[in-house]
């Protein structure tokens, strides 16, 4: 049986994720929950030049820190499940305010792309959006889409399989905060690397773990538990 490759898709309410989610579907999904939460998810799955994926619809969410329980398995989703791949879905008519979400993304998995849709609607408001600069600075790609025209999409797909097997490299944009976060941090590392291995982006972890985000500790150290045991 061929490998399967899963798709991660991210994006904040309303931005057409899921007009974008059903277009590359079509009928082959379904919905169901994920690791006993009562938040629902769909995954889905479409071919593309011979290769199988499985998409999965994360909850529309504006952050990944855990305020609710969409936050929470979206975030622990790209985590504990290590999609090959996220897209993050943006709306072009509100660059500014999506682009949070995707920075949040880039510190928790290498491989992403930023897909921006709603094009057509930006255009008419007179955006341009230079998704070469934007690549750039983000240091992975930028596709411009229009999921609900169909605009882009082939371009899209093909970076998706380009990104996959590493067609496309990925270095993302990594934040740099003031010097007195930046040194705890620092000092924080080794011990999250001892303890946690490759298991979790060691830097993101090391900052939830200074801004007190403890219900994400008990999951972890809840996980690391389990794997002890079984192990």
């Amino acid at each position: 049986m061929a490998e399967r490759y899963r798709i991660a898709l991210a994006g904040n309410p309303n931005t057409g994720k899921s007009t974008l989610f059903n277009t590359l579907t079509g009928l082959k999904q379904h919905t169901g929950n994920w690791a006993g939460k009562t938040v629902d998810i769909k995954e889905g799955s479409f071919l593309f030049k011979g290769k199988s994926y499985s998409m999965i619809d994360l909850p529309g969410t504006y952050s990944l820190f855990t305020n609710s329980l969409d936050e929470e398995s979206a975030r622990n989703y790209i985590i504990f499940e290590k999609p090959d791949l996220t897209i993050v879905v943006l709306d072009a008519t509100a660059l500014e305010r999506n682009m949070n979400l995707a920075l949040q993304v880039m510190e928790l998995t290498e491989k992403v792309i930023v897909c921006i849709n709603l094009i057509d609607e930006a255009e008419k408001m007179g955006i341009k959006i230079n998704e070469k600069i934007l690549m750039r600075r983000l240091g992975v790609p930028v596709i411009k889409i229009s999921a609900r025209n169909k605009t882009g999409l082939p371009l899209l797909l093909d970076t998706i399989e380009r990104v996959i097997t590493g067609a496309i490299p990925c270095s993302p944009l990594k934040i740099t905060y003031d010097d007195e976060t930046e040194e705890k941090i620092h000092s924080l590392l080794p011990k999250v690397q001892r303890v946690f291995g490759d298991n979790v982006p060691a830097r993101w972890l090391s900052l939830r773990l200074l801004d007190g985000d403890k219900k994400l500790l008990e999951e972890l150290m809840q996980r690391h538990l389990k794997k002890e045991v079984s192990s």
